[in-house]
């Protein structure tokens, strides 16, 4: 139902909330779950800082990994629906690259697939949107891999095997509770107030001829823009975004 052009891609999301049925359902699980999703993975994160589990690198690097991918593909999600947030947005986090000496115009450019977000970028991040979950999916096994050779950390930071006891049903029945919890959380975000985290701005079609007058993205990604807006410097800020995620790889070095 959706379509990935420039002159339908907004209409096609109208018709797949009105018409399609259960699309409304559909469509608010997969914005709000995307919110969800980020919620258990900063937790997931900073789990792992609170209990020393960057000791054990590969399995943190792999981590590190998977964040940036998942950040990815939810920008580029994001962009889809293509509203004025959605195209601005795509817009402004594209035009970052340009920051980069020498190669940085080619390389928006070529991303753009023209001189401005239009139809190929579109359909490249539909594409994308659509394929980085199945590398997410490949590099989660890694991760559960990597965890599976060296074990969990735990709060005292000690590994003591007199001290361990079976995945199930302990660990299960813990598992379970929060997974409900969480979608207990998820359908009363999706039925009672769907459009809470989303910008007023992204239910109006893209118009290139019309900029809002505060360009920001969604929460999870807010940690991110602060640090991009505080610096002047378009390099600089640049850097600063991205080392501010490439950090996590150097706590196992402390």
């Amino acid at each position: 139902h959706y379509t990935s052009d420039t002159t339908t891609a907004f209409s096609s999301v109208t018709h797949i909330c009105r018409d399609v049925n259960y699309g409304w359902l559909i469509r608010y699980l997969h914005a709000n779950g995307a919110s969800m999703f980020f919620i258990c993975l900063f937790l997931h994160v900073g789990r792992g800082i609170y209990y020393g589990s960057y000791t054990m690198v590969e399995t943190w690097n792999v981590g590190i990994v998977l964040l940036f991918a998942v950040m990815a593909t939810a920008f580029m999600g994001y962009v889809l629906p293509w509203g004025q947030m959605s195209f601005w947005g795509a817009t402004v986090i594209t035009n970052l690259l340009s920051a980069i000496p020498y190669i940085g115009t080619t390389l928006v450019e070529w991303i753009w697939g023209g001189f401005s977000v239009d139809k190929a970028t579109l359909t490249r991040f539909f594409a994308f949107h659509f394929i980085l979950p199945f590398i997410i999916a490949a590099l989660a096994m890694v991760h559960l891999l990597f965890l599976h050779e060296t074990g969990s950390n735990n709060p005292t930071g000690l590994d003591s095997d007199a001290d361990k006891i079976p995945f199930h049903p302990y660990y299960t029945i813990k598992d379970l509770l929060g997974v409900l919890l969480l979608l207990i959380a998820l359908m009363i975000l999706v039925l009672f107030f769907p459009d809470i985290l989303g910008d007023p701005d992204n239910y109006t079609p893209a118009n290139p001829l019309n900029t809002p007058a505060h360009i920001k993205p969604e929460w999870y990604f807010l940690f991110a823009y602060a640090i991009l807006r505080s610096i002047p410097n378009k390099l600089g800020g640049v850097l600063a975004l991205i080392l501010s995620i490439l950090i996590l790889t150097t706590l196992p070095l402390l």
